[in-house]
């Protein structure tokens, strides 16, 4: 092969490998995750249990201890630090630095079934203990709902719609409400009229749990099927618990007097708890949070993306459902922005990109103004835009994202 030819082939190798980078680079800028912050990754898990009625000691040496002793097995851990205090047992744990996010889905498993290993060793009234390890995620989307002329439990029940179609936009990893009031249900005794009656508040507690108490009934074979045996009688609503007929020890007496034939006059009458109390619906009072948007009651839907998401795409996505959703939500159902990470990351970006582009031509300039335009312009293009070019084909192929 001749000098010519070599240094032909040479060149058209060196442009084809320009114009793959070039090409290569600029879509791949495009293909890039854009996030506020980069991940990260937390190797802490709280262990939360609750002990009503308990001292801080008997939490102490009935919960924390054991909970600790068995966690001490895990050849993942690094350190435990608790608190007890009375009622409530409070365990932290931190896993070793080796264990990144690819593997500590693996070590939260083991953890939570040394924790189910222990719970049968609680004595009784111990809750069961919660495991919390999910601290990672960022939730830069959070919007407020209100409802002018609703009432709390229509606004929640829209509420809930709007999640059941957001969660499923892709992209979005996790939804939570926030602002959302516990319901409660609240029976107010006439102590008067109960005390006369002979109801204690145990008779309450022991007719309604087992009132309200899921068992297994059985089954009924017939030929070759085998049908579900499944009881009536669950609560639906306040007034058929108003309707449920108390039992007391009281009671129980008249009515075994009846039996040896001694009948007094109360040997016969039910007794319903509407008889004594009122059974209203409502929300716990006082309520743990509440939430206003400028004034009026609100519910917030924060949400977070998956891992390696163009946010700026997700957001617009979110906000073509959103406005599709508002076309069939009833009047007075509004959808308000709190916080919207893709528009800070979509101006953070253009800025950022802005001042590249102005820091690209600046050396450029300066160049060729001061080795000459071809000279400069060479140099320049070598040197800085193959480079950045590069970097975001590396970024691109090795899943880094743009912060």
């Amino acid at each position: 092969m001749s000098v010519a030819a070599f240094a032909i082939e040479n060149r058209a190798i060196t442009l084809f490998a320009a114009l793959i980078l070039v090409v290569g680079g600029f879509f791949s800028y495009f293909e890039l995750g854009q996030l506020e912050d980069p991940e990260f990754t937390i190797k802490t898990a709280a262990i939360i249990t609750s002990y009503p009625g308990a001292s801080a000691e008997q939490v102490e040496l009935e919960v924390t201890d054991r909970i600790e002793t068995k966690l001490q097995e895990m050849s993942e851990l690094k350190r435990v630090y608790s608190s007890s205090r009375a009622g409530l047992s409070i365990i932290k744990v931190d896993i070793k630095n080796e264990y990144w996010a690819d593997r500590l889905p693996q070590v939260w498993d083991v953890l939570r079934k040394k924790v189910r290993d222990i719970e049968p060793t609680f004595p009784p009234g111990v809750g069961k203990p919660q495991v919390n390890d999910d601290f990672g995620y960022v939730f830069g989307f959070m919007m407020a709902v209100t409802g002018d002329g609703f009432s709390y439990a229509e606004l929640e029940a829209h509420v809930k719609d709007i999640r059941k179609e957001l969660i499923i936009v892709p992209g979005v990893a996790r939804i939570d409400f926030w602002g959302v009031q516990d319901k409660r249900v609240y029976i107010n005794i006439a102590e008067t009229q109960a005390s006369q009656l002979g109801i204690t508040l145990a008779d309450m507690q022991s007719t309604l749990s087992n009132q309200n108490k899921v068992v297994d009934a059985g089954s009924v074979d017939f030929q070759e099927l085998r049908y579900r045996v499944s009881p009536t009688g669950e609560f639906t609503s306040p007034e058929e618990i108003a309707d449920l007929a108390i039992s007391s020890s009281r009671l129980d007496a008249l009515r075994s007097a009846a039996d040896e034939g001694r009948r007094p006059q109360d040997a016969d009458k039910i007794v319903r708890i509407r008889d004594f109390a009122t059974v209203t619906e409502g929300y716990i009072d006082p309520p743990v949070n509440l939430m206003r948007y400028n004034g009026k009651p609100a519910i917030v839907l924060a949400m977070a993306p998956l891992p390696g998401v163009n946010a700026v795409e997700m957001g617009m996505a979110v906000d073509r459902r959103i406005d599709e959703l508002l076309e069939t939500l009833p009047v007075g159902i509004e959808i308000n922005h709190i916080a919207w990470q893709s528009q800070l990351v979509e101006e953070s970006i253009n800025a950022f990109m802005i001042n590249l582009a102005e820091a690209v031509a600046i050396v450029l300039v300066v160049l060729a103004a001061t080795m000459g335009l071809r000279v400069g312009v060479l140099i320049g293009v070598v040197g800085l835009v193959f480079p950045i070019l590069a970097t975001f084909l590396a970024m691109a192929m090795t899943d880094v994202d743009l912060h």
